[in-house]
């Protein structure tokens, strides 16, 4: 088998796993589908809508940028950390899949998980009233491909430097914390000024941002783009330095 079938098969492993995991399936697609229709049906919250634009075309990019930190932060935190504290990584290391092949196949993995979060959730946001503007949809595969490079590095890199409890405890708690005040489900408007400021340069809130301003209005968020893109990098020299699945 040569390395390419073995990170495929990796990765579909990876898939199936993150499928068949009641608690990963419930953060990764159940939960922001609950956003999504709690937040698009009821004004429980309020949020500033653009010019012309109905709630649920506000409300669906956000739920897309949760679902890709779902599936590349929390859920692949959560279960990396468990793996390398029951030696799994570390007996997978000393396989012909390797530790590169290791990072491949779980990014592998996680970036299928998105497709299906997508094509989910999208459908769903259809159904339910969203008609998005593609005009802009090159920047919107770029902000996803870049958001899934992104939370994929720093859940690899949150699981080799805390404990498995401690792992568990973070990841579920910056998923909150970035769909309240992250500037994922709720756009910046709706933060006080220089909260919004601050979050404009986080990840997550370039994601939302950028999202919501290819998919409502058509334009190509460039400045959001580019935050994102340095954030990829740092994050993947990071998880490069301190990831080890050998170890």
């Amino acid at each position: 088998m040569s390395a390419a079938s073995r990170v495929l098969a990796h990765g579909r492993f990876e898939l199936v796993g993150s499928l068949r995991n009641g608690e990963q399936l419930l953060v990764s697609l159940v939960l922001p589908a609950l956003v999504l229709v709690g937040l698009g049906a009821w004004d429980t919250v309020m949020l500033t809508l653009p010019e012309g634009a109905a709630r649920i075309d506000v409300v669906v990019p956000g739920v897309l940028a949760l679902a890709i930190v779902s599936a590349g932060f929390t859920s692949l935190a959560i279960a990396t950390a468990f793996e390398r504290r029951w030696g799994v990584l570390r007996q997978l290391a000393t396989t012909p899949l390797g530790p590169s092949g290791i990072v491949a196949g779980k990014s592998l993995g996680v970036a299928a998980l998105v497709v299906a979060q997508c094509a989910v959730l999208g459908a769903l946001g259809f159904a339910t009233g969203w008609r998005p503007d593609l005009a802009a949809w090159p920047a919107a595969v770029a902000l996803v491909a870049l958001g899934v490079a992104t939370f994929t590095c720093l859940g690899l890199l949150v699981a080799a430097t805390l404990r498995a409890e401690g792992v568990l405890a973070v990841a579920n708690l910056a998923w909150v914390l970035m769909a309240a005040g992250g500037g994922l489900v709720l756009p910046l408007d709706s933060l006080p000024s220089g909260l919004a400021s601050a979050v404009s340069l986080l990840p997550s809130g370039a994601l939302g941002e950028g999202l919501r301003d290819a998919l409502i209005d058509g334009s190509a968020p460039v400045a959001q783009i580019l935050t994102l893109a340095a954030w990829s990098v740092v994050s993947a020299l990071a998880a490069r330095r301190w990831f080890r699945p050998s170890e």
